[in-house]
């Protein structure tokens, strides 16, 4: 009896951990977290939920379904980035650069985004419920000729 279940948690056990570790590049994961930096990798679906991105350099990274919720990216560039449904959920986003970036999809529910750079962005279906934005040109309705840039 010991040796049949032993054999099952033998067959079972690494189905638990490839979930995971599939979703995305936990290298490019430590590296982001250890350095700050991370120009164009792919984080797509990685959990950074309340990660310190403070000043990272995330240009042309793809952040594709990623969970940034409560992540702080103060000063992060993300410029031409790939955010396409990515939670960002009561994420502290100041000074952001997403110039260019893919926003599409994004949920920005409860974020605060003060001064930074859409300028170029996609940002078709945005949630941006009870979002405080300041000084960012993301709203509802408008004209993309009204986004300032900040080059």
């Amino acid at each position: 009896m010991k040796t049949k279940i032993l054999a099952a948690l033998t067959l079972v056990t690494p189905l638990f951990f490839t979930g995971a570790v599939s979703a995305n590049n936990p290298q490019q994961i430590q590296k982001l977290l250890s350095t700050g930096e991370c120009v164009g990798c792919n984080l797509s679906g990685a959990d950074l939920s309340g990660a310190h991105l403070i000043g990272a350099d995330l240009r042309g990274a793809n952040l594709q379904g990623a969970n940034l919720e409560g992540a702080n990216l103060e000063g992060a560039d993300l410029t031409g980035a790939n955010l396409a449904g990515a939670n960002l959920e009561s994420a502290f986003a100041t000074n952001v650069n997403f110039k260019n970036a893919n926003l599409n999809g994004v949920n920005f529910t409860s974020a605060t985004i003060l001064d930074s750079n859409v300028h170029g962005a996609s940002m078709n279906n945005l949630n941006i419920t009870n979002a405080e934005i300041y000084n960012t040109g993301i709203g509802i309705g408008g004209d993309s000729a009204d986004i300032p840039d900040w080059d």
